[in-house]
């Protein structure tokens, strides 16, 4: 057995474990809601699911540091290993009844992330890749698309204040209309589409933390696509992500403000 699917295992029981906390609440709807420090929508959901991640993943690498949103940072301060938790991404959606969300699950290696499973419950979906070993959903490997021509492309966008002031709101909607179609899915949903071949790019919104990129970068990485910010770095501490089948990448980042 690999180390990777070591970790790998563990952090699909740690999804399990997240996916119990968290369907069970998007469902019998039973929750509060309270606004954090940067205004963003939290529940007890998110911590308790976030709790039940931590639980899992520390009982069986108690060495290794953990990096959540609702708790933050636990364990081994100088670990080698770094496990990133957005326990709820869309928890926006989570609140309003859309069943866009999923629970993500990183590991990091010297500051490189190696693994990654998103799992959306309430979608019945689950993706998942480790470094040098392919990506996966629900079990079956996927791949991102050969589309090479952006009038061909599927493209979906997430415009947002933090487009807004850096004056790339103009951009954003040009690629739309070039785009054969512009679609906006929206949070880790899009990347996930893109590495798996069903979109061709996806444009998140400017403003997202650590926790939104880790479990999502060796997933796309790991299809065939390319991930990086709005300057074409692949940095997942960085705040805005843009993920596409790696053909169409330059011709995006190049149309995006610098």
């Amino acid at each position: 057995m690999s180390t990777h699917k070591h970790y790998l295992e563990t952090a699909l029981q740690a999804a399990n474990a997240a996916d119990e906390v968290s369907l069970a609440g998007f469902t019998n709807r039973v929750f509060t809601v309270s606004r954090k420090a940067d205004s963003s929508e939290v529940t007890e959901i998110d911590r308790n699911t976030e709790t039940a991640i931590s639980s899992v993943l520390r009982s069986a690498f108690p060495d290794f540091g953990i990096y959540g949103e609702e708790h933050g940072i636990s364990g081994p301060t100088n670990a080698e290993y770094l496990w990133v938790i957005d326990p709820i991404d869309g928890t926006t959606n989570f609140v309003r009844g859309v069943p866009v969300w999923g629970s993500l699950i990183a590991l990091v290696h010297n500051d490189v992330p190696v693994l990654g499973v998103v799992s959306a419950p309430a979608l019945g979906m689950r993706w998942w890749a480790t470094a040098g070993e392919g990506a996966y959903f629900n079990g079956t490997r996927i791949y991102v698309s050969t589309v090479n021509e952006l009038s061909a492309a599927h493209v979906s966008t997430t415009s947002n204040a933090g487009w807004e002031q850096v004056g790339g709101l103009p951009a954003l909607q040009q690629l739309q209309v070039d785009a054969l179609r512009s679609r906006g899915f929206g949070d880790f949903w899009q990347h996930m589409l893109v590495a798996q071949g069903a979109i061709d790019i996806a444009i998140d919104a400017i403003g997202l933390a650590p926790y939104d990129n880790a479990a999502v970068y060796p997933i796309v990485q790991e299809a065939g696509g390319t991930i990086t910010d709005r300057f074409g770095n692949a940095d997942w501490r960085a705040n805005s992500m843009v993920s596409s089948n790696q053909l169409l990448h330059h011709l995006v980042i190049d149309r995006l403000p610098s």
